[in-house]
């Protein structure tokens, strides 16, 4: 059985796959890690002051995944979602963006959006499938091309 529970960004599990997702980034993106501008750097950066809502999901009582949403002007911006490669394929990642859809709806948004990279083509595949369009880069990834940006968003 999968659940969604909202938290707190200094909730234990929520840590812990944010640090398991950082891990998986860095090794999809670690040559260019190793040149990453100033510029890159900030654009990527996220102050757990700025997040406004954050999701942990649990799989048979075990987490398995997360989602976070920070302000984007009148949109909220879909940050951090991440699924452990063991529960991926099995409904966490649909209960993950259900969370994000509702307490966007919830919250008043019209959009949610997101930024995924280049080298994310199974997170690109599922944003596509439930709903989720290519729009243009939008800031603060707007002049960051070594970033490789994909922005979707999804109207509500």
């Amino acid at each position: 059985m999968i659940e969604v529970r909202t938290c707190d960004w200094s909730d234990p599990d929520g840590a812990r796959l944010r640090a398991a997702m950082a891990v998986e980034i860095d090794e999809r993106y670690a040559d260019r890690d190793a040149k990453a501008s100033p510029a890159l750097i900030e654009a990527l950066a996220l102050d757990p002051g700025e997040v406004v809502f954050v999701a942990v999901a649990t799989r048979d009582g075990v987490p398995a995944g997360h989602a976070a949403l920070r302000r984007c002007g009148p949109d909220l911006e879909l940050k951090r979602m991440y699924v452990t490669p063991e529960a991926r394929g099995g409904g966490v990642s649909r209960a993950l963006l259900d969370w994000v859809e509702q307490t966007a709806r919830e919250d008043g948004a019209l959009r949610v959006v997101l930024q995924t990279g280049d080298r994310q083509p199974d997170a690109v595949r599922l944003y596509e499938r439930e709903g989720y369009v290519r729009i243009p880069v939008y800031p603060p990834y707007v002049g960051v091309p070594e970033l490789h940006s994909i922005c979707m968003a999804k109207t509500l």
